[in-house]
């Protein structure tokens, strides 16, 4: 028996360990496109890659566009059907052959083209919006500074065209042709408009390698600098339109991560010792990083950002571990920066990216292994409960409210190395927790004595109207006083006259 409870208790405690220790794991399949193609999926393509979900997307788009249109088709056959019966119940036999067919053309013109106002945006939708853009145009320094930066872009992608000669000259005219296009469709849709750029990506590219003959390194070269030449020039209509809910995604996410300050390291298993100088260096210029991504207007330079934060990330945790970090690592550290640097327009930047990066970036690569856990980490964030902290769900909750806080170390506890203000500023914290304890409990028994003093004059009235009730008074007026003989009073002009002295004769 003792030998039972001894394994038992060793095991209790093995799996006490263990759940303490569980953190957030990902496995590597999970980060790959699920159709099993080989590249890195996204949450913002459902699970694919870039070249898959355009494939589902095109399938899911013609099906729709066939619906659409033989629903267009039965309503305008109906429409027929039922004018061809109104005219022959009205003397319709009497029209001639030839006037009938041109009636007919007439009809079906008039028909297709409601057709096609069904299917297109209306002209005083265009206006109403374009008078939305004008209202809301950016002030002239903001368009002064995109002026600038744009003629540099411009002259720098020139200059870079000249080492390729007579391809470069081809590579302008199609930027130039496909802006100019963009510049005639700014009523399609956000996905509309990424599905031109993507084409786009894909057509250059493939007339680098077999049109123009260029090789690999020099094509992935050209397609960073057309990319960059392009998304200059279509940032502020593209990034954040007002016809998505970008904005309200970003504040979303925002609200969130600013609830969950009070995560701690220690709950997401984070293997980063800040105490270490040189680790929290990496960790301040990883939040640096990831925060000067929404500074950057190409793509590519904010996965750049990306990747440069990661890299910090993988530095820090080899410093503290002093070994090579793994992904079961990278990922709760990147969530944990996340929250400690609250990125602004987080999801701005994350469908920009989606949308208008090169897609071979995206789906292999570092850049694109570090964009899809960022993406992992977001998801992780919006999801986060009290079963991935290994919290009881009443302290969780108490902790998203701020009734509390999560208890911080001792003052003996800290390294000695740790400043005096650290040190402080946490047993100010603890106090104010304690005091917060002390006032929710002293409003709870005022709010008790209050029901309380209510409860016992609600009972005294009671109690003194049920008497009232069940022995009624009968108050009888006062009677009137009786006037003095002396006094003056006015009713004492009925009393008869006092007597007089008589005198008798002797």
């Amino acid at each position: 028996v003792f030998l039972s409870l001894t394994l038992f208790s060793l095991n209790r405690k093995k799996m006490n360990l263990k759940s303490e220790r569980r953190g957030i794991h990902v496995d590597q399949s999970e980060l790959l496109c699920k159709k099993g193609c080989g590249y890195y999926g996204n949450p913002a393509w459902q699970g694919f890659c870039s070249k898959c979900w355009r494939e589902e997307y095109h399938k899911a788009r013609q099906k729709q566009i066939q619906e659409d249109w033989e629903l267009a088709e039965r309503l305008q056959r109906e429409e027929e059907e039922a004018y061809a019966s109104s005219q022959s119940t009205q003397g319709a036999q009497s029209l001639t052959f030839s006037k009938f067919e041109e009636k007919k053309t007439n009809e079906k013109t008039r028909k297709v083209t409601t057709v096609k106002k069904f299917f297109t945006a209306s002209s005083r939708a265009g206006a109403k919006k374009a008078e939305i853009q004008e209202a809301k145009a950016p002030s002239p320094s903001i368009n002064r500074q995109a002026s600038i930066e744009t003629d540099r872009v411009s002259k720098e992608f020139i200059e870079f065209l000249k080492t390729y000669h007579k391809p470069g000259q081809d590579i302008y005219k199609q930027c130039k042709l496909f802006l100019d296009t963009m510049n005639h469709k700014r009523d399609l849709s956000i996905e509309e408009q990424s599905e031109c750029a993507q084409d786009f990506y894909q057509n250059v590219a493939e007339k680098l390698q077999t049109r123009w003959k260029v090789p690999p390194e020099k094509v992935e070269k050209a397609m960073d600098q057309i990319e960059k030449y392009i998304m200059t020039r279509q940032y502020k209509y593209v990034f954040c339109p007002e016809t998505t809910d970008d904005e309200k995604k970003d504040l979303a996410v925002q609200k969130r991560i600013r609830a969950l300050h009070w995560v701690t390291p220690q709950m997401l298993c984070v293997p980063v010792n800040e105490e270490i100088p040189e680790v929290s260096d990496m960790v301040v210029k990883a939040i640096t990083d990831i925060i000067e991504m929404d500074s950057k207007r190409v793509p590519r330079d904010k996965l750049a950002c990306i990747t440069k934060c990661s890299k910090h990330i993988f530095n820090a945790i080899k410093i503290t571990k002093n070994e090579p970090a793994s992904a079961d690592d990278f990922l709760p550290t990147l969530i944990y920066i996340v929250l400690k640097g609250n990125p602004p327009r987080l999801q701005s930047n994350i469908q920009y990216i989606t949308r208008f990066c090169n897609p071979s970036r995206l789906m292999t690569g570092e850049d694109g292994y570090y964009f899809t856990n960022l993406c992992c980490a977001v998801a992780f964030i919006e999801k986060l409960d009290a079963q991935s902290l290994n919290l009881s769900q009443e302290d969780f909750d108490r902790f998203m409210t701020g009734q509390t806080s999560p208890k911080k170390q001792e003052s003996d506890s800290f390294s000695p190395d740790v400043c005096l203000g650290v040190k402080q500023m946490y047993k100010n914290l603890d106090l104010l927790s304690q005091l917060n304890e002390r006032q929710e409990r002293i409003v709870s028994e005022a709010k008790k004595l209050e029901k309380d003093l209510i409860d016992w004059t609600d009972g005294i009235t009671k109690e003194v109207q049920d008497i009232v009730e069940k022995y009624p008074l009968e108050i009888k007026p006062k009677n009137q006083a009786l006037a003095a003989i002396d006094s003056e009073n006015v009713e004492n002009d009925k009393l008869p006259p006092p007597l007089q002295p008589q005198v008798y004769a002797g």
